[in-house]
């Protein structure tokens, strides 16, 4: 029985296993959002004002809600909440770290039957 020369050696299986986990580390991955350039834009005579207003709305650890830093129960800020532009207006959620999860699930439940879309969540870093 003769042996014969290993002259060549097969590449394919290891082009496809290099392309798989190519593939994995894409898929996988998360890209990072480069830094946008700082550009001054030029002004112009017919500029449209488009003011976005930004509600603060808090709730301390024992479950009060303040709206702009003005006490008030769940059920008046849903009235207000219910009056504003969900496309314009931005709403910022205060909470404090010991208060209780339903108090923030009511102020989001609110938000999301109306269809805001500018929602932050202010934290300390």
């Amino acid at each position: 029985m003769r042996r014969e020369r290993f002259d060549k050696m097969n590449v394919v299986p290891f082009i496809d296993i290099v392309l798989v986990l190519l593939v994995i580390i894409l898929a996988t991955s998360t890209f990072v959002k480069n830094k946008t350039i700082s550009v001054e834009l030029p002004t112009a005579s017919s500029k449209k004002s488009e003011e976005k207003k930004s509600i603060h709305i808090a709730i301390d650890k024992e479950g009060k809600y303040f709206y702009d830093k003005e006490a008030m129960d769940l059920e008046t800020i849903k009235a207000r909440l219910l009056k504003l532009d969900p496309k314009k207006d931005v709403i910022a959620l205060h909470m404090d770290k010991a208060s209780a999860f339903e108090y923030f699930v009511s102020i989001i439940d609110i938000l999301k039957t109306k269809g805001f879309e500018n929602i932050s969540i202010l934290t300390k870093q």
